[in-house]
C-alpha cells in the first residue's frame, strides 16, 4: 500500500492521544498541544503544523474506533484540568472545583477558546453526543459554580 499524504495526516489527527496526569500548569501554559488532540478544519495562530481535519480524515475517525477512543482519553485528561470528569454518559464537576484553581470557570479567557475548539472536533469527529453533554455540562457548571454569562 502506498503511502500517501492523506494517509500520514490521518495518522497524526488520529493517532494521538493524551494520558495519565500531566501538570496543570504545563496544560495551563502550553499552547501548542490542543490542536493535535482535538483537530479542526482551520489552521490555529498557535500551532501552524497542526495537522488539519480534512474530509479524509474526519472520514476515518467515523470508521476507526480506537481514533474515537483516542480522542474520549484526551478529553479525559482535559476535564480533569478543567475540574470536571466523565461519569456514566454524564459530565460532572469534581468536589475541587473552584473558580480560584480553574481559570476556565471566569469571564473570557483562552481556555474558552480550547473548550469551544474540543467541543466542535468532537462533533466534526463523528462524537456528536459527547460533543453536546460536554457542552451542556460547562455552560450549567460554568454558570453555577463560575462568573459566565450569555456572553462567555
Amino acid at each position: 500500500m502506498r503511502f500517501t499524504a492523506a494517509k500520514a495526516a490521518i495518522i497524526k489527527a488520529g493517532a494521538l492521544k493524551i494520558s495519565g496526569r500531566l501538570s496543570p500548569f504545563w496544560l495551563e501554559h502550553t499552547h501548542d498541544y490542543i490542536q493535535w488532540l482535538f483537530p479542526i478544519p482551520e489552521a490555529g495562530r498557535f500551532n501552524a503544523f497542526a495537522p488539519l481535519l480534512t474530509p479524509a480524515v474526519q472520514a476515518a475517525f467515523e470508521d476507526n474506533d480506537i481514533m474515537r477512543q483516542h480522542q474520549k482519553c484526551s478529553l479525559d485528561v482535559m476535564l480533569d484540568f478543567f475540574g470536571l470528569a466523565r461519569e456514566g454518559s454524564d459530565i460532572v464537576a469534581q468536589p475541587t472545583l473552584a473558580i480560584q484553581t480553574h481559570i476556565w470557570l471566569k469571564a473570557g479567557g483562552h481556555n474558552h477558546l480550547r473548550i469551544t475548539r474540543m467541543i466542535r472536533s468532537l462533533a466534526l469527529c463523528h462524537q456528536p453526543n459527547l460533543a453536546r453533554i460536554f457542552q451542556q455540562a460547562v455552560i450549567a457548571i460554568g454558570t453555577q459554580q463560575g462568573a459566565l454569562s450569555d456572553m462567555s
